[in-house]
């Protein structure tokens, strides 16, 4: 019987956010598939433990996405990039009424603008048959709450993807948009939000609970791999639009 090989073995990946949560997931998954994994992110000691877990097939070099001379530094690193997530960022999220501006612009400035300058620093890396995955989040069409800014900027992101798939043809360009997911990024919030929002989610989903990071792993995987999928967002968020 003759195997189908992966379409990421002997390929680069490169997670940046890989140290923890969904990017370790993912990075998991590529090395599980024969591909080489690049991880980046600000904390030494979360790369340092990532790549022991993963073995040989993993480097890492810090980088903090909101400088720009550190996103072009890491890339020099790298000789090439087959495929590319990026999971690292830092936000407030709050309603119109009580927000600063300046709090509720830090959706924008860490999570889009984090993902445009990793993208734009990556351009003269990416193959031919690179496929890109950015990160926005299932509020972006379904919101959840009061969080207005935080809705417009998962939104301005699935718009990125969009636009990018156009401009940068024959490299894929596409967005996943998780729900509500049990891992690290909830871990860190206190107990009775983390709580209140698996609740609130469970009972507002078709499937009756919240994700996890192995399945979005899998999303992001599926559009790593996935040839003749462009401009699109997947979201991985239990079927909340049907209900």
């Amino acid at each position: 019987m003759t195997t189908t090989p992966s379409p990421l073995s002997g390929k680069t990946v490169v997670l940046i956010g890989g140290g923890t949560g969904i990017g370790l997931r993912v990075a998991q998954l590529a090395v599980d598939a024969g591909a080489q994994v690049v991880l980046g992110g600000r904390t030494t000691s979360k790369l340092e433990a990532a790549a022991t877990q993963l073995g040989e097939a993993a480097h890492w070099f810090t980088v903090d996405t909101s400088d720009d001379d550190s996103v072009k530094a890491f890339f020099t690193n790298i000789p090439s990039v087959d495929a590319l997530f990026t999971t690292a960022a830092d936000y407030q999220v709050g309603s119109f009424r009580e927000q600063s501006v300046e709090e509720a612009a830090s959706p924008f400035t860490s999570k889009f603008w984090g993902q445009y300058r990793v993208v734009h620093a990556a351009l003269d890396k990416l193959t031919p048959t690179a496929s890109v995955v950015l990160m926005s989040g299932a509020a972006s069409v379904r919101p959840p709450a009061a969080a207005a800014a935080y809705v417009a900027a998962n939104a301005a992101i699935e718009g990125l993807g969009r636009g990018l798939a156009v401009e940068l043809s024959p490299i894929r360009v596409n967005t996943v948009a998780p729900g509500t997911i049990d891992g690290h990024l909830w871990a860190q919030r206190p107990a009775e939000v983390r709580e209140a929002a698996f609740t609130w989610s469970a009972e507002n989903n078709v499937l009756g609970r919240v994700g996890n990071e192995d399945e979005i792993a899998q999303a992001v995987f599926y559009l790593f791999a996935n040839t003749y999928t462009t401009g699109s967002t997947l979201y991985p968020d239990g079927g909340y639009a049907l209900r």
